[in-house]
């Protein structure tokens, strides 16, 4: 199944020079996108994965992980097959690495209706499009994002934001979230290790704050390779002048797919990533894949005003407007 894709042109010699990432890949006729999943037949270029979602389900919104995005609501995970990166320490690789002969094989056909229908029965507040890349579904993912806001439902984007600005301005009227793992802070790590380029992913990043998306960051801290304190320095840094309100997310990594030999991030190492954040003045860095307190604190009066345990929130003390319902400051929440 294939369906006409967005965000291409022409070229000579029967090639079409697609827009959607910034790969801006220039595809030959019965060649494929770096993503594997657009492909240009006769001189014109298709999504081979439109309607083929390759998981679907509830998920707490905090898995995403967002924390300051409609905090204690389910949020309805969509992901098809195909991704623009090929990061060796993929968690999601059996659906994001597809070799291209397999991609359609065990999808769910699911039409933008009937993933509106599902979110709303099962009382997810959003939609979530996430496991894999959504830029790579990105058709799918913007009508089933306009749908979903006509009936009263969020969009979320959980996405490496390798995208164009020209992708990016066809989503925001329909994005109100987005989760953005910023990996390395060098070009050279994202070129050998992602396939990829910084500059893109920190123009997204810039784009999305101005645009009034809310924003979260992740950085998987993976030893020896994006642990130094310069390079944790670079990042929280570059956050905090986005925003310090913006969240950071540093996780441990663990071994899987081609990084099955790297050792697991020691939790010391997120200790020191929290300390640099703090000291780059950011106001919510958040450890991840680790036992440790996790809670929300107000910025006023330092109580905790979200009490949670791994994904499940316990307590909330923020009111509708978003303030802190013992000292009325702001919580940079969304309720």
């Amino acid at each position: 199944m294939r369906d006409p894709a967005l965000l291409w042109g022409p070229e000579n010699k029967g090639a079409a020079r697609c827009r959607l990432c910034s790969h801006r890949c220039r595809i030959p006729e019965s060649g494929r996108g770096v993503c594997r999943v657009r492909v240009n037949d006769a001189g014109k270029l298709y999504t081979l994965n439109y309607g083929r979602a390759v998981s679907a389900g509830c998920d707490p919104v905090e898995k995403k992980p967002l924390y300051h995005f409609l905090p204690g609501t389910l949020t309805y995970s969509v992901a098809a097959a195909g991704c623009n990166f090929r990061c060796g320490f993929c968690q999601n690789w059996e659906i994001s690495q597809s070799d291209g002969s397999d991609l359609l094989s065990g999808s769910l056909n699911l039409s933008p209706e009937k993933i509106v229908s599902k979110a709303i029965s099962s009382g997810a507040q959003s939609i979530s499009y996430t496991y894999s890349e959504p830029t790579v579904f990105f058709e799918y993912a913007l009508d089933t994002a306009r749908e979903g806001s006509r009936e009263g439902l969020k969009n979320i984007f959980v996405t490496n934001g390798f995208m164009t600005p020209e992708a990016l301005e066809m989503i925001t009227p329909f994005l109100d979230a987005a989760s953005v793992d910023l990996k390395f802070f060098s070009d050279n790590s994202y070129r050998d290790i992602c396939g990829g380029r910084l500059e893109p992913v920190l123009n997204t990043l810039r784009i999305m704050k101005e645009s009034g998306i809310r924003l979260e960051v992740t950085t998987l801290i993976i030893p020896e390779l994006n642990d130094s304190e310069s390079e944790l320095s670079d990042i929280s840094g570059f956050i905090a002048g986005l925003g310090p309100e913006v969240p950071w997310h540093i996780s441990r990594f663990f071994p899987c797919y081609r990084f099955t030999d790297s050792p697991p991030t020691p939790s010391e190492t997120v200790k020191k990533a929290a300390d640099i954040g703090a000291r780059a003045g950011l106001r919510y860095v958040y450890p991840g894949n680790v036992s440790w307190d996790t809670d929300t604190r107000c910025p006023g009066c330092g109580a905790s005003v979200i009490r949670r345990t791994g994904y499940s929130v316990s307590e909330i003390k923020i009111n509708p407007e978003g303030r802190c319902m013992l000292c009325g400051a702001g919580t940079d929440v969304k309720m």
